[in-house]
């Protein structure tokens, strides 16, 4: 039996019930979820927020070289004891994957295709022939237990 025949055989209902999943499958209107796994995500503006360096959800931050995350930024505690924070969205692909490891000094760190940015946001690696940009980096201002996170 050939195709045609084969699909005029099985008629159209049963023709889209076995193509639409596939169709359904590669449609890029997924509410964001495609975006966020293939990058280009906007680094965050507006940064504007305080953190009660005593409540649990901040206790990595008492350590030197502990690190969190909040609305899309990594704040950090560096190797030096100062905190400082940074877009968790990389500048190389637009993944937000960034992270502080204490390599190197203290590095931020994008999982995704290895770049590495010095604290004040230089890259110190380029991944690929692409010119690499710097990371975005905010302001940090401390007020007894309040760590303040700004532009």
């Amino acid at each position: 039996m050939e195709r045609k025949q084969f699909l005029r055989s099985i008629g159209s209902a049963a023709a889209f019930a076995v193509i639409f999943p596939c169709v359904q499958g590669c449609s890029s209107d997924d509410g964001g979820e495609a975006q966020q796994e293939e990058g280009n995500l906007e680094v965050p503006v507006g940064v504007d927020f305080s953190l009660d360096l005593q409540a649990s959800e901040n206790a990595a931050l008492a350590e030197n070289g502990g690190y969190i995350l909040k609305d899309d930024v990594v704040v950090a505690r560096n190797l030096e004891g100062e905190y400082v924070a940074a877009s968790q969205v990389c500048s190389h692909q637009g993944y937000n994957e960034v992270r502080f490891v204490s390599q190197n000094g203290g590095i931020f760190y994008c999982d995704v295709h290895g770049s590495q940015f010095e604290q004040d946001g230089s890259p110190i690696n380029q991944v690929d022939s692409s010119t690499p940009r710097p990371l975005k980096i905010f302001k940090t201002e401390l007020d007894g237990s309040t760590l303040r996170v700004f532009e």
